[in-house]
């Protein structure tokens, strides 16, 4: 595997599951392929689970890590071309790139979307220029439109507890498939679409019955939103669900492209709260973190034995590790 975007690039998802399974039974058992290896880790915004996790995946492997806060004591870097560099920003990454490439073996990269230019922002500037300029395979750690290491984790924490309940005689479902849901939610800020992007093509391509319910005017681009049905009423959304996950977005622009990137409801009916989760299949709430409470979700729904979002963080390692092992493999 030579990068690391969207879930094609994974292939064969029941392989893949098959994979992270035994990876995460045996965290240190592919040492070897790491061995003298350094992986690059970008970073042009801020990052608690993928920064932790990933560098860990990588450690598990035996690769050294090479960590770089673009932000944080580095020299700032230009990314427009044929601009005149009269301003604070020293270095262009179509010399930085390269440079990077020289240094390590693998990179990932985190660039969250400016959300003020639709066009730039889905074009992926920033992160093809690393595909094309730094020689060295390159994986997402979150980018302007897509986040696939959340994904697989989230498909991986899915997968887990639906074979537990079917393993159960008193809580086997009836149903072949999972029921998910992914709703909207309110926030204070205007989010990327990266999160939700990325989970709706994962579980478009996993087997299970997704639903994507939100506001009008949020609808998310057709390429990710994909066979996914629409919901406007999130009650209705949201019955017989079996795993309800919440993320805030901003508008995708996809209706109206003059609000990308903008907050254009805040309707805080469509906080998650105990009421939200009778209205399911006793299902199990989801969210990738870090989640502002009060606003996502409520403090008795996060904090109950039917949220998922530990495991679902705790499974960003082994995403990583999986991703990490098929492009060390592939070298």
């Amino acid at each position: 595997m030579k990068s690391f975007f969207n879930v094609q690039d994974l292939g064969n998802l029941d392989t893949a599951l098959t994979e992270a399974l035994e990876v995460k039974k045996n965290r240190f058992g592919y040492q070897e392929l790491g061995k003298n290896k350094t992986l690059l880790m970008i970073f042009f915004n801020n990052s608690l689970r993928t920064r932790l996790s990933t560098q860990k995946a990588a450690m598990n492997l035996g690769m050294n890590v090479i960590v770089l806060d673009v932000n944080a004591g580095a020299w700032k870097l230009e990314t427009e071309r044929g601009v005149i560099m009269d301003g604070d920003k020293s270095e262009h990454l179509l010399e930085a790139i390269p440079v990077m490439g020289s240094y390590c073996d693998l990179i990932g990269v985190r660039s969250f979307a400016g959300l003020s230019d639709r066009e730039y922002d889905y074009a992926e500037t920033i992160v093809n220029q690393f595909v094309k300029y730094s020689g060295r395979p390159v994986f997402a750690m979150e980018t302007a439109t897509v986040h696939p290491l959340q994904a697989f984790a989230d498909l991986i924490t899915i997968h887990e507890k639906w074979e537990e309940l079917k393993s159960n005689p008193a809580t086997a479902p009836t149903k072949k498939r999972p029921k998910v849901v992914l709703t909207w939610a309110p926030h204070c800020k205007a989010l990327p679409q990266a999160v939700p992007n990325s989970f709706a093509e994962w579980m478009n391509a996993a087997d299970v019955d997704l639903v994507i319910t939100h506001p009008k005017g949020y609808e998310l681009d057709p390429k990710f939103a994909g066979n996914a049905t629409i919901e406007y009423d999130q009650k209705k959304a949201l019955e017989d669900a079996d795993f309800v996950y919440a993320k805030n977005w901003s508008c995708p622009g996809v209706t109206n492209p003059e609000d990308y990137g903008k907050i254009i409801n805040k309707d805080m009916s469509w906080t998650i709260d105990t009421e939200h989760m009778s209205w399911t299949n006793n299902g199990y709430f989801m969210h990738c973190l870090p989640v502002r409470r009060g606003l996502i979700v409520t403090d008795d729904v996060i904090e109950s034995n039917h949220s998922l979002v530990i495991p679902e963080a705790a499974n960003r390692e082994i995403s990583a590790e999986v991703v990490i092992k098929r492009m060390l493999e592939s070298l």
